[in-house]
């Protein structure tokens, strides 16, 4: 006989009641799972919206707004995603000193308020100074975002809570492109600006509600630290390596694809991150109750397979079956490789994993679409696609030493 930390007279191994000797009523169930959707990851979702639909309203925008005033749209671009790197190198470091409430808010003000006076000045320099300003505030957001995110997600949960993160974050980044461009087109530049502005600074209000810091002891370790671990540098360098197969298609699609077919890049454009957004679920799901590791292979395999079959970029059928493909696997990619990282250091290194994953999508995506470019000038679009599909298979040195 056991007894239980009281004292108290507990059930025996056999499965009888210790006290009486009676048979146990039903066996022992699976001890339930923990809710997922908290009053507080809500509140957190609501900041998400907030911060996609500010960035994703003035992304197209912005460089259209620069280059209607004799800029150039490519520095408008190149000054955000600059900033955003740069900010989200840092963030970590913010986030220990100050805190998840305090980074997250500086982050949506920055990302907000200069959008409400953009359209004050024409200047490339001003434009420049307004990208760089929300770059960062962009930057805190996600990273210091992101850690927070995870700490509000059950260990058990988390693939399928990541996943439902990325589609809070995904919807207004499918819906705010589009319409961004349509408001500048028919409204004018100003009104599209302010509600960009509007829609971060109104999800300041809810941050006091949030958590201040991680609920755990430790030092976050730092983003040069976290390179220079292999269990987190390994699964990096694989999503980076899809990023970059991302940058290439959302760059490179609308140009390769023959202008005949102009009403085709529009479906594919929209299908590539509905499959991700598709694929990113149900790697989570699959995920949680499998482990993630072994899904990132497939991704992986997936992302290149479908970067090769858009090269026959002739084909309607081919390059819808190839995005979807890619996006696909680049879902797939985005869940196992962040849910894999988080597993692997304790609460106190979420912001550091964070930013490395932020890092490897931004600088991937960028690296992508400079490199792609310089190679097609070479080899024309579909000798490129097909080079980028084979050069996106180097991932498979760090993806099987990590398994």
């Amino acid at each position: 006989m056991t007894t239980s930390p009281g004292g108290a007279p507990a059930a025996t191994a056999s499965g009888t009641a210790a006290a009486g000797g009676a048979p146990s009523a039903a066996p022992p169930s699976a001890p339930a799972r923990p809710p997922l959707v908290t009053r507080q990851l809500l509140l957190r979702f609501l900041t998400v919206i907030g911060a996609s639909a500010s960035f994703f309203l003035l992304l197209s925008v912005v460089p259209l707004y620069a280059r209607r005033g004799g800029g150039d749209a490519g520095l408008a671009t190149g000054a955000l995603m600059l900033a955003t790197v740069a900010g989200e190198l840092v963030t970590p470091r913010l986030v220990a000193r100050f805190g998840y409430r305090v980074a997250l808010a500086a982050g949506l003000v920055l990302l907000g308020a200069p959008a409400l006076v953009l359209t004050a000045g024409h200047g490339m320099v001003w434009i420049a100074g307004v990208c760089l300003l929300r770059g960062l505030g962009f930057a805190l957001t996600v990273v210091a975002g992101g850690a927070l995110t995870a700490s509000l997600i059950p260990a058990e949960r988390r693939g399928e809570g990541l996943a439902l993160a990325g589609i809070v974050s995904g919807v207004p980044s499918l819906l705010g492109l589009p319409l961004g461009v349509w408001l500048a087109t028919h409204v004018g530049f100003t009104p599209v600006c302010v509600a960009g502005g509007v829609a971060a600074l109104a999800a300041v209000v809810v941050v006091p509600a949030l958590p201040a810091r991680e609920r755990t002891a430790g030092r976050d370790a730092g983003v040069v630290a976290g390179l220079r671990a292999g269990p987190l540098a390994r699964p990096t360098a694989v999503f980076a390596t899809t990023a970059f197969g991302a940058g290439i298609v959302v760059t490179f699609l609308p140009l390769a694809v023959p202008a005949s077919m102009s009403g085709l890049v529009a479906t594919a454009l929209f299908a590539q991150p509905a499959t991700a957004t598709v694929a990113r679920w149900f790697a989570g799901r699959f995920g949680d109750r499998h482990g993630p590791a072994r899904l990132v292979l497939p991704g992986l395999l997936a992302s290149s397979a479908g970067l090769l079959v858009t090269a026959w970029t002739d084909s309607p059928a081919a390059v819808l079956a190839g995005v979807a493909l890619f996006g696909a696997g680049f879902g797939v990619t985005q869940n196992a490789t962040l849910t894999l990282m988080y597993a692997r250091v304790p609460e106190s290194g979420y912001g550091t994993v964070s930013a490395l994953w932020n890092v490897a999508y931004d600088g991937g995506m960028g690296l992508g679409a400079v490199g792609f470019g310089a190679v097609a000038a070479a080899t024309g679009y579909p000798g490129a696609f097909a080079l980028a599909a084979a050069a996106m298979l180097s991932a498979l040195v760090p993806l099987l030493r990590d398994r």
